[in-house]
């Protein structure tokens, strides 16, 4: 899975094949045409709430690839100014989420990286920021 660039449609395709799901149910379930739904196979990108049918319907997390695209190719950063001494942090209304969080499919899929010669233990920890203890315990684990 190549979760640098990722073609949703694709992706929504091959789910559709392997869960079987008649072309008639799909259009029923979004109330329009086999065309349409075939062209929503093609597009790169669909918009977030047709995403989220496409995840109920197929009973998949969609929207997880582009959570493991933030964790991947994302880094964090600090806040602007957040080092200031005296000055409060902006709280957000919005959830926030630990990015930290590292899944099995991603540390599988470093673990692929590394163990197909695609790139070093090196290159990892530089491109997707991943601690170097971090890095060596998943290959002691998972290796």
């Amino acid at each position: 899975m190549n979760f640098k660039d990722i073609h949703i449609g694709e992706l929504i395709h091959r789910r559709f094949q392997e869960e079987a799901i008649g072309m008639r149910r799909a259009c029923t379930f979004f109330e329009c045409s086999e065309k349409e739904v075939k062209e929503m196979f093609i597009q790169k990108d669909v918009s977030a709430n047709t995403l989220l049918k496409w995840s109920k319907l197929l009973e998949y997390d969609f929207f997880r690839v582009y959570s493991h695209h933030l964790v991947l190719y994302s880094p964090q950063r600090k806040r602007k100014g957040a080092s200031k001494q005296g000055e409060a942090s902006k709280k957000s209304a919005l959830p926030q989420f630990k990015k930290s969080l590292y899944t099995i499919e991603i540390i599988t899929f470093i673990i692929e990286l590394i163990s197909s010669g695609e790139k070093s233990k090196k290159e990892i920890i530089e491109e997707y920021n991943i601690p170097k203890t971090t890095l060596y315990k998943w290959l002691h684990k998972y290796k």
